[in-house]
């Protein structure tokens, strides 16, 4: 594991603008790991990746009558999906953990979950932060997938609304449109966070306005991720190909990762069109000089007035007791 050269008020930060080898699990885990050891290089201390990346975002769905119903076009695109997603509990992985250990680099990642624990065959949307020591401390299932998104993936619950100690800072996060929903973003802000990760799966119309709002109100820095995809990221190996070819536009996702400071200005504008990784070092001191004159769940909340109640329970359709 490397020793940070940095002083621990001080975070260098990764954003991994990449496209994912669409619907490929094992060749999008190759890229990831590649980039990790990228940041690792450049002693970056914590390497963030867009919404859904692994394997990729359901692009199909809105480019191919993904509404038909019992669709033999859609039931196939899905299983393939399915078969490409992540099951966390069968160590799928395990080998980026391994890596973050080794590497001393903490990661956020956006995958498609199919856990186990709700049967194994219904998709989630997850957002998974593994430290530097390569343990898994949470698994965020997106709250509400938006509008075609429903017909993919499943509603998730409040487990993974965690925050996470990194040096001085305290890092939390959320997928794409949960970023719009106060409730969660208090959430998180009630359990410290100052360091706020928000991953989309593409597109600067997301993130330029969000990005400074949410800074603004948080008075925390914000670190929004957004992955590309093009139509050239197509593989002929993709079930349906030249239906997508032929509906899907020259760019799906632009990009547009950025960071805004704790004053709500930018720390780097949205990217576009732009492969790799962008670095940079982030300040705590910024947070404490902007919670100065106003601290959303500290001096400036009235508890005795409004008061928010967060169910973090692993949602789980059956509960089983063995009897010994």
């Amino acid at each position: 594991m490397k020793q940070s050269t940095i002083k621990n008020n001080e975070l260098k930060v990764a954003m991994a603008q990449i496209a994912p080898v669409w619907l490929n699990k094992e060749k999008t885990l190759e890229k990831i790991k590649s980039c990790i050891v990228d940041a690792g290089e450049s002693d970056c201390e914590l390497i963030v990746f867009g919404e859904a990346l692994l394997p990729g975002y359901p692009f199909w769905v809105s480019i191919t009558n993904g509404s038909e119903f019992d669709s033999p076009y859609q039931k196939k695109l899905f299983a393939h999906y399915a078969n490409n997603a992540v099951q966390i509990e069968n160590g799928d992985l395990d080998e980026l953990c391994a890596l973050a250990k080794e590497i001393g680099i903490a990661v956020y990642l956006g995958v498609i979950e199919k856990p186990i624990g709700r049967g194994g065959h219904s998709l989630y949307c997850s957002l998974v932060y593994i430290d530097a020591t390569g343990t898994i401390k949470s698994v965020h299932r997106k709250l509400q997938p938006t509008y075609e998104e429903r017909l993919v993936w499943s509603p998730g619950d409040g487990n993974g609304l965690q925050t996470h100690p990194l040096k001085d800072f305290t890092v939390g996060g959320l997928n794409c449109w949960e970023n719009w929903m106060p409730l969660p973003r208090t959430a998180l802000y009630g359990l410290g966070e100052n360091l706020h990760i928000a991953v989309w799966p593409g597109s600067n119309y997301n993130t330029r306005d969000i990005t400074r709002f949410i800074a603004r109100e948080s008075r925390s820095f914000v670190v929004s991720v957004s992955s590309l995809m093009r139509k050239t990221d197509f593989t002929s190996d993709i079930p349906g190909y030249e239906l997508l070819l032929e509906n899907a536009p020259e760019v799906l996702g632009n990009g547009g990762s950025c960071i805004a400071a704790p004053s709500g200005e930018w720390v780097l504008e949205p990217v576009i069109d732009k492969e790799g990784l962008i670095i940079t070092t982030i300040d705590f001191n910024q947070v404490l000089e902007e919670r100065q004159n106003f601290d959303p769940v500290g001096h400036y909340s009235r508890p005795d007035i409004t008061k928010l109640s967060v169910n973090r329970d692993r949602q789980s359709v059956v509960e089983y007791i063995d009897f010994k």
